[in-house]
Parts: C-alpha cells; sequence; structure tokens
C-alpha cells in the first residue's frame, strides 16, 4: 500500500480454477498472476473448493482446498461461502485478506433451484485506522428478474449489516445490460469504472470481452485508479479487475 489509508482489491470469476475450454489447470498460474498485483483484498467467485474427480483428472491439482492454496504464506485470512454442493465437492465465493478478517455469513440469495447463489460478507479494519470496511463478495444469477430479485435482497442485507459504513460489493453481476447500477447508485454505491471511464469494465468472454460483467461498487470511499487485466485472458472464462481505494 501506498500509505496506511490506501488499499487495492482484484475481482475475478475463477471459472472453478480451470482454463475457458476445461482443458487444463489455471490456479497455479492464477496464484501467480494475482500475487503479482499484490491486492490487499480478493473477491472471488467460482472458487472450487473441493472436487474430488478433478484432483485425479488433473496432474497438478492442487491437493489442499483452494482457499489455503490461494492464500498460503501471502494473505493474512480467508472466508470462504459454499453456494453448490455435488457428489465430487463444492464450490462458491472467497474473500481474500491481507488484514484480519472478521468474518460474517454466506447468505442464500438463489433465485433459481438449479442455480445456488451466495452474498459473502467480511469486515475488515486497515492498521491504524479504526473505521470498519464492510466487504461482500457476490455471483449474481443469469435470468434478468432473478438479477431483481437479488439486488434487493443484497441491498436489505447491506443496510441491516453494514449501515452507512464504508462498504465494498464486488463480484460477478452477469449485468450485461446495466441494470445493475441504478440501484446501487439510489443505495449510495458508485462502481470503479463508470466514475472513472463513463461505463463498467468489459471482460467477459475473457478471449474477446464484449460484456460489462464484472464490477466493483463501493461507498464511502474515494476510487483513485482502476484496470482491467487484459493478459490473464487465458486463466478463465473472465478477466480480472482490480481497483485501488482510499478511505475517507
Amino acid at each position: 500500500m501506498t500509505s496506511s489509508q490506501r488499499f487495492t482489491v482484484l475481482s475475478i470469476n475463477m471459472h472453478k480454477g480451470v482454463s475457458p475450454l476445461h482443458r487444463h489447470v489455471t490456479v497455479h498460474l492464477l496464484r501467480q498472476k494475482i500475487r503479482i498485483q499484490h491486492p490487499d483484498l480478493l473477491f472471488l467467485q467460482e472458487l472450487q473448493q473441493e472436487h474430488r474427480t478433478r484432483v485425479s483428472r488433473y496432474r497438478h491439482w492442487p491437493e489442499k482446498e483452494l482457499t489455503h492454496f490461494l492464500s498460503e504464506d501471502f494473505w493474512h485470512d480467508w472466508h470462504y461461502g459454499k453456494n453448490a454442493e455435488y457428489a465430487n465437492g463444492h464450490h462458491g465465493n472467497a474473500i481474500l485478506s491481507k488484514h484480519p478478517l472478521q468474518k460474517g455469513k454466506n447468505y442464500d440469495i438463489s433465485a433459481y433451484r438449479f442455480e445456488k447463489r451466495g452474498l459473502l460478507h467480511s469486515v475488515i479494519r486497515l492498521p491504524g485506522n479504526e473505521q470498519a470496511i464492510h466487504c461482500f463478495c457476490v455471483h449474481l444469477a443469469l435470468f434478468q428478474k432473478g438479477r431483481e430479485r437479488q439486488l434487493a435482497e443484497i441491498i436489505h442485507y447491506i443496510g441491516q449489516l453494514a449501515h452507512h459504513e464504508p462498504t465494498i460489493v464486488a463480484g460477478d453481476f452477469n449485468d450485461w445490460r446495466r441494470r445493475v447500477s441504478g440501484p446501487m447508485l439510489e443505495a449510495g454505491f458508485k462502481e470503479v469504472f463508470e466514475v472513472l471511464t463513463g461505463s463498467p469494465a468489459k471482460t467477459f468472454p475473457s478471449i474477446k470481452p464484449m460484456l460489462a460483467m464484472d464490477r466493483i461498487y463501493v461507498r464511502g470511499l474515494k476510487i483513485h485508479s482502476a484496470q482491467i487485466l487484459h493478459d490473464w485472458l487465458r486463466l478463465s472464462d473472465h478477466l480480472g479487475i482490480a481497483a485501488e481505494l482510499e478511505c475517507l
């Protein structure tokens, strides 16, 4: 961090740790790329915490749970929220932090029975600053009606949990129609790329991004910069995004 009040966040849909066409494991290179960025906070969606079949199918699949593998000797703390469970394992959202996390809950915001989704909540405090920063990692539904219901739930939970304290909501919003920013703005949030460039970042599909799917919304924080991680195009079907923020 450039000062005790500035910090960086990064968000990416991991595509469960395999390449867009499922040909090879990407988690090793993804871990390397993330560490080069050196973010204070990492918001991950579709993190494949456990999958017993992949251990045998892919030669280099990590033996440890992915949160342990990614955070080992680098991030101080992590919080995982299981969204979908099946015979061979489970996946969900995760928040990794260089600073101690006060772990909240993973709230079920599934809009459809066939599509399990969660809202993962944690709280951090930067060194020398007692101000709580609420962190929410999200992955919204594929269909518009479901996203509308989920967004109403998210804003409700934020009101109950974060009140008027500084807050970050980051993840895969699946919002190619750009319907999310209006309700989020009414709730006091600004999207980092919209503030700096006028429109959300195009992140999907990673090989030729045309749709603005991934967002970092903030409230009560100053936005210094934002970037699309274009060189990550073969690590997932989404590109990663990052931002530098500052406590007011």
